[in-house]
């Protein structure tokens, strides 16, 4: 790692400079070392006094410790860093308003220029919405697709491990230095996802989780995207704004739609009402994008012999759930089965993943 990097690494470092800013200081007066070797009064063309004073310090001492520990950093195995100036930075990313003037990444480097699908959605997910993700994840996958996400809880975690049962891989952008994991208990599934597929951030080394930092991050999760497939979304959520960056990037919009009872379904549908594309199947993504469609794995959700030992003493009980959220006193009426009899075959239904419990005693089937 040079000096050249020194330079570049001091621009992202400096008080005041941004992705914005420092886009239009390098459109101004070229690489970073042009950037620090201008005057005071051709730097405040660009900027404002302030900036252009603090571009013209020398690099701290917190600046050169931060650079020997990025050197240390990169010289460990699927560790790399990218600059604006890279013939390695994707070619998506500079289309965007904003482009990081740094990618820190670990794992497959060549992912960042490859096809693919952002998938977005709640944290605080349903059980139906976990499936979606990974099995929508998974097909698009399987069709040749990466897969971005933020490595988050909920939706960002299960679209990341259906991708990696595909031949496609993902990527997990992130909003910390790319030396932090969080939150910490994605830990294996970064440690799987770098090792398979590649984890990518624009932050410096040891820049912890900031609140701000998530809805910066998720331009870049639809930077790299043909387009974005929103899963679960509130009306007030950070899947919003990343359809909402998607749309400004000009890239497709697509949208799960839920029931009209679930808040997680709101945010879809002011989507949908907004112009993003309803789907229903992977298949919908991939004749929209104009990609193949695989031949598809046969799911097992159920046995037979298992179907057939709830229908012997429950007859018509499935067919009773419907996609909507139902009361479980409600399931009692129409079953005609006492309180706990139904309470055992929920439960096995909900294990074959047929039904989902829902909080307030409430159920609703799942397929």
């Amino acid at each position: 790692m040079s000096a050249d990097f020194l330079s570049w690494l001091q621009l992202e470092q400096t008080p005041g400079v941004g992705a914005g800013t420092a886009y239009k200081l390098l459109r101004t007066f070229g690489l970073p070392q042009q950037i620090f070797a201008s005057s005071y009064e051709q730097l405040t063309t660009v900027v404002t006094p302030r900036i252009a004073k603090a571009l013209l310090q020398p690099p701290s001492v917190t600046l050169l410790a931060l650079f020997e520990k990025t050197q240390n950093w990169c010289q460990q195995p699927q560790n790399q860093i990218i600059t604006l100036a890279d013939d390695r930075y994707p070619r998506s990313l500079l289309e965007i308003a904003d482009p990081p003037i740094l990618l820190y990444v670990k794992g497959r480097i060549e992912l960042l220029s490859a096809p693919g699908v952002g998938v977005v959605g709640s944290r605080n997910a349903t059980l139906q919405g976990l499936r979606n993700a990974e099995q929508f994840s998974e097909a698009l996958s399987q069709a040749g697709l990466t897969i971005s996400s933020g490595l988050a809880a909920g939706i960002d975690a299960a679209a990341h491990q259906g991708a990696l049962r595909g031949r496609g891989a993902t990527i997990a952008v992130i909003g910390t230095g790319a030396d932090i994991v969080y939150p910490a208990k994605n830990h294996q599934l970064a440690h799987t996802i770098s090792g398979k597929g590649c984890i990518v951030s624009e932050y410096s080394l040891g820049t912890p989780a900031i609140a701000a930092n998530f809805p910066r991050r998720n331009r870049i999760i639809s930077g790299l995207a043909l387009g974005v497939l929103v899963v679960e979304a509130a009306v007030q959520s950070g899947s919003l704004i990343t359809a909402r960056m998607a749309a400004e990037q000009g890239r497709d919009i697509f949208a799960i739609p839920g029931s009209i009872h679930s808040p997680l379904s709101k945010g879809n549908h002011q989507l949908i009402k907004q112009g993003a594309k309803l789907v229903e199947s992977a298949q919908d993504i991939l004749e929209e994008l104009q990609v193949a469609f695989p031949p598809q794995k046969s799911v097992k959700l159920l046995a037979d012999t298992d179907l057939c030992h709830i229908e012997k003493t429950a007859p018509g009980l499935l067919a009773k759930i419907t996609y909507e959220p139902t009361p479980l006193d409600l399931l009692v009426q129409y079953s005609g089965l006492d309180i706990a009899s139904l309470s055992a075959h929920l439960l096995d239904l909900e294990l074959a993943g047929r039904v989902e419990a829902l909080p307030g005693a409430l159920y609703r089937r799942l397929v």
